[in-house]
């Protein structure tokens, strides 16, 4: 019998407990943390060095069974910079200085936990941040609240953040970037729209090579 066939079995036809089912069910660390939330509805002491091979069932096993911080499993959790994450908002609940080098790796995480977790400027990370676009943009938006001079030159390689940076952050034009942005048909007509508020000759050109963005173009800038 299967981990997944014991667990069921237990579920629906015994509806509680089954020993006999448990030293299989206990292989599987997905199985085993299903079990002890949904069956034992408590921890299970048998079971938890299974569990705590899995970095991500060790982080639901903490917050849907324990519910609160496991120490034991840390090191684990620590190994995945998604599940560190997820682990320091539902279990945690604050800084997790520890465990800041390794959700600093990844930039939209860092990202999320300068925003949720520390609510403010991370300097630390800022390096890792800045290597996206994308990130880059939203740290500036909604954690720096104002312009990030040493992040620019990475968002203008991208024409739809560097569009979105205009319009969120600088508030207006930014000749800089227009010859990245006008590379892009949908970039450029929100730039134009949303931005200069008007007919932006320069880059109709690129706009007219996307029959949508062209209409929304006409409809929207030219009045036509």
């Amino acid at each position: 019998m299967t981990p997944e066939a014991a667990y069921w079995y237990a579920i629906d036809v015994i509806k509680g407990r089954w020993p006999e089912g448990e030293v299989i069910i206990m292989t599987s660390p997905y199985w085993a943390s299903w079990y002890a939330c949904d069956v034992i509805k408590a921890r299970w002491p048998e079971a938890e060095a299974t569990i705590m091979t899995s970095p991500y069932w060790s982080y639901r096993y903490a917050r849907d069974v324990i519910k609160a911080r496991w120490p034991e499993a840390e090191a684990i959790i620590k190994t995945n910079p998604e599940c560190t994450y997820w682990y320091v908002i539902d279990v945690v609940k604050g800084r997790w200085p520890e465990a800041e080098t390794i959700i600093m790796t990844n930039s939209y995480l860092a990202y999320w936990y300068a925003r949720d977790v520390i609510k403010g400027h991370w300097p630390e990370a800022e390096e890792i941040i800045m290597t996206s676009p994308e990130w880059a943009f939203w740290y500036a938006r909604d954690v720096i609240k104002g312009h990030w001079p040493e992040a620019e030159e990475i968002i203008m390689t991208s024409p739809e953040w560097a569009s979105r940076y205009a319009r969120d952050v600088i508030k207006g034009r930014w000749p800089e970037a227009e010859v990245i942005i006008k590379t892009n048909p949908g970039s450029a007509f929100e730039y134009a729209h949303y931005v200069i508020k008007g007919r932006w000759l320069e880059a109709e050109e690129i706009i007219k090579t996307d029959s949508i963005f062209f209409n929304e173009y006409c409809k929207n800038v030219l009045k036509t």
